[in-house]
């Protein structure tokens, strides 16, 4: 039986991401869904919001360049919704499996926390799916950026999109698909990827999360009736074998993660009823 498959994101439908990853999964032979938001979405991580007229989600056609016959639309929701109504039949059979991304920057660390892309991920293996994020790294390649500071950060705005190894993070990512689907229930996969050809990857590694993503929101600036924030570089060394030293190095990164959990570690004993 065919593995029926929900290629989502948070950047929008009209992404080069999302089509790089429907097409590494039509071309391994999946039943391919494409349902993303109608417009960026980043930073929502698993939020249910949607745009309604006249009591209806905003729902339209918005078939793939090079991806003809593949179903595909924009959706006015966020990823976690358009992620939990497509469980629910929105958009024809139910998948099995949720592909999110491929994400313009990594999704590392800590921050997935608060990343659409794994939110949507987070959603799909709540309601009974194997899901799997995807990213790709645009600050840094390799180790010959990895020392560069605040370069690398303006480097990224220099390259064009249609430039970007989006295939490259796709073909890791369904290439991580058996292990997905072997793993128990509610897991998620997330994976990061260098920008750069799948040739020049140097591997793919199980990255730890760090205690920080790439980058950091600060408070830069405060006063009467407003804040200014700000994104940094952290100021220290990411720890190796983090999926975040990984990627500087040149790895792609895989980490298994889990959404809400209950903690059987913090003593509630005592309390009444026990």
């Amino acid at each position: 039986m065919t593995v029926r498959v929900l290629v989502t994101n948070d950047d929008g439908i009209g992404a080069p991401g999302i089509q790089a990853l429907a097409r590494a999964a039509v071309d391994r032979g999946l039943d391919v869904v494409v349902a993303a938001p109608l417009e960026e979405a980043s930073g929502m991580s698993a939020a249910m919001t949607a745009v309604e007229r006249e009591g209806h989600v905003v729902v339209r056609d918005h078939p793939l360049p090079d991806l003809p016959g593949v179903p595909a639309y924009g959706v006015g929701g966020s990823p976690g919704f358009i992620t939990l109504i497509a469980v629910h039949g929105a958009f024809g059979p139910p998948p099995s499996v949720v592909l999110s991304g491929v994400n313009r920057g990594a999704n590392a660390g800590r921050a997935v926390l608060h990343s659409g892309t794994v939110g949507a991920a987070f959603t799909g293996a709540a309601n009974g799916c194997r899901a799997m994020a995807v990213s790709l790294d645009v600050l840094t390649a390799g180790e010959a950026t990895a020392a560069s500071g605040g370069a690398a950060v303006a480097a990224a705005g220099r390259v064009r999109d249609s430039e970007r190894h989006w295939s490259t993070a796709a073909r890791v990512a369904l290439d991580l698909l058996p292990r997905l689907t072997a793993a128990p229930p509610e897991s998620v996969l997330n994976v990061n990827a260098p920008d750069l050809p799948h040739g020049r990857l140097r591997g793919v590694r199980r990255g730890t999360l760090a205690t920080f993503g790439q980058v950091q929101m600060t408070v830069a600036e405060t006063g009467h009736g407003y804040v200014r924030t700000s994104l940094q570089e952290p100021g220290q060394a990411a720890q190796a074998g983090t999926d975040v030293a990984l990627l500087a190095q040149g790895y792609a990164s895989v980490t298994a993660i889990r959404a809400v959990t209950e903690a059987d570690d913090v003593d509630l004993s005592g309390l009444d009823g026990e």
